[in-house]
């Protein structure tokens, strides 16, 4: 299936789940992360969830990281435009980061100190679906899959899913980038 028929498909998938579906799905996908065989990091990377359209909050995970390594330091995204291209920046927030929603409906920090992508160590990416190769469809907007390119080749890429992986997205390009892992509430997947 391709990316556009997919984002559709999922859109509508995620949207049909009740709060208290959402609520234990979000429990078990933390569960299934906290058997993730790798020491967790101190420079985090995640998002903001579009909550209207019943995407994965990684607060639980975020919270959890800390947890086992009080030096993490969270980034949030922060979109820029510069010559008609957006490119993503991380922005190192703390609890009192205020955050505004964009225009495409995710919040972003208003101010914090911008870092280099290459001086994260963990990413939490989000995404709608994901293959059995690692690749993801997000928002159609390459967000990710750009800044992803500027990261150091080690750095973790970490999805969450509420869905399995369908076997295959057709439309993939060299521009994509497939993530490390991706955790269902059954199953992490490994690429």
């Amino acid at each position: 299936m391709i990316k556009s028929n997919l984002r559709h498909i999922y859109k509508e998938k995620r949207q049909q789940l009740t709060n208290a579906q959402l609520a234990k799905l979000d429990d078990l996908l933390l569960i299934q992360f906290q058997k993730l065989p790798v020491e967790i990091p101190a420079f985090i990377m995640t998002y903001a969830p579009i909550t209207q359209w019943n995407e994965f909050d990684p607060q639980k995970i975020t919270d959890y990281c800390y947890f086992k390594n009080a030096e993490q330091q969270l980034f949030y995204p922060f979109i820029i435009d510069v010559d008609a291209v957006s490119t993503m920046l991380p922005v190192l927030v703390n609890d009192a980061t205020l955050f505004e929603q964009t225009a495409f409906m995710f919040s972003q920090p208003v101010d914090g100190i911008e870092v280099s992508p290459e001086d994260i160590d963990m990413i939490i990416v989000p995404l709608l679906a994901f293959d059995t190769k690692g690749y993801r469809v997000g928002y159609g907007k390459g967000y990710y899959d750009r800044f992803l390119k500027s990261c150091r080749n080690d750095v973790l890429k970490i999805g969450f899913s509420y869905f399995e992986p369908v076997d295959v997205i057709h439309d993939t390009n060299i521009y994509d980038v497939p993530l490390d892992y991706c955790i269902t509430h059954d199953k992490i997947y490994i690429f």
